[in-house]
């Protein structure tokens, strides 16, 4: 008979976990506990990236594969230590949430059925500066990985050129991310800025590969760069966190030597802590190194100059200066 619960110990706190051997990720047969015990083993690294972060949970009652709900709010019965802040969604609602602030805290969440976080771009006691610029390649359906890497490998070298290193890591699923910690000088608009026009500099240089179309049906069989991923109040799934997914596959950084050889799938609960011993943590000097935003707000500068105006927004937010309008061109009215 399946124990009740268990202590595991995380940040000098002992922790306990209810329905312990319930299995969350059936494809490896991996249970609450073991995605547990994978967040402690891995805690040093994941808190290095992700410490003083908010976090939204999202939780899964029975594990990967089946129904979720989003919880914005830090439930009320919630223990004395835990760390939270007030945040505000897309939408404007405003509300308590989690704070990363140590592996502890991931855990808690885990207990609450919670397989990985999704971040705020910003530090809970810095909200109006966000230190992150998160280039999202969304392969479109027909787009294999190889096409992603190719993708990664373009987007490695523009930031190159203008003195800004990137550091990727795989979504967990289909695609790859890559990374700029920045000084906390700029706020999200200025972020989504230079993510635009990272997307339009790469579309123009790679259109039969790489677009930076928000609508759908105008992306076709390319690597879509989600500029919106970097939007105000706009949550990401976190580096080191797991993803939904049966085979418990973790969103991983990696160094870009392995972009080339690396097959996502195979980065799961199960191999990842092995890895991270053997080669350790290759996003360990992005913390430490934080850069500048200016190249790519100069490029977006340069957009704006030649007669280029905002991109679209997601639905949920309000509507924005300079914003085109707000509709697919294949149901915009005809003038």
């Amino acid at each position: 008979m399946a124990s009740e619960k268990r202590i595991i110990e995380a940040s000098g706190r002992n922790i306990e976990i209810s329905s312990p051997d319930k299995v969350y990720f059936p494809e490896i047969g991996a249970t609450k506990f073991d995605l547990a015990s994978y967040y402690v083993e891995i805690g040093d690294v994941l808190c290095h990236i992700a410490a003083g972060r908010p976090a939204l949970l999202e939780r899964f009652p029975d594990g990967a594969g089946k129904n979720s709900f989003f919880q914005k709010r830090v439930p009320k019965n919630a223990p004395g230590w835990l760390e939270t802040t007030d945040v505000t969604t897309p939408n404007g609602t405003r509300s308590n949430a989690l704070v990363v602030a140590d592996i502890a805290h991931v855990v808690w969440a885990v207990n609450l059925g919670c397989l990985g976080l999704h971040l705020w771009p910003y530090k809970a006691d810095d909200p109006t500066h966000a230190d992150e610029l998160r280039i999202d390649l969304d392969p479109q359906p027909g787009v294999g990985f190889d096409e992603v890497r190719a993708a990664a490998g373009h987007v490695r070298a523009l930031l190159d050129e203008v003195g800004i290193v990137g550091y990727p890591k795989t979504s967990g699923n289909r695609g790859l991310h890559v990374y700029v910690r920045l000084a906390p000088l700029w706020d999200s608009f200025d972020v989504r800025a230079g993510a635009i026009a990272v997307a339009r500099e790469l579309e123009r240089r790679h259109p039969a590969s790489i677009t930076a179309q928000w609508w759908k049906e105008e992306r076709g069989e390319r690597v879509f760069v989600d500029f919106n991923q970097n939007a105000p109040h706009k949550t990401v799934f976190g580096a080191w966190f797991v993803r939904p997914r049966v085979g418990a596959q973790v969103s991983t950084p990696l160094s870009w030597d392995e972009v080339d050889s690396v097959d996502p799938d195979e980065l799961t609960i199960r191999t990842v802590p092995d890895l991270v011993r053997r080669r350790g943590d290759p996003w360990s000097a992005m913390v430490d190194e934080p850069q500048s935003l200016q190249p790519l707000l100069d490029m977006a500068a340069r957009d704006r100059a030649n007669g280029l105006h905002d991109a679209p927004w997601p639905p949920e937010y309000p509507k924005q200066p300079d914003e085109p309008p707000r509709v697919a061109p294949s149901r915009a009215k005809k003038g």
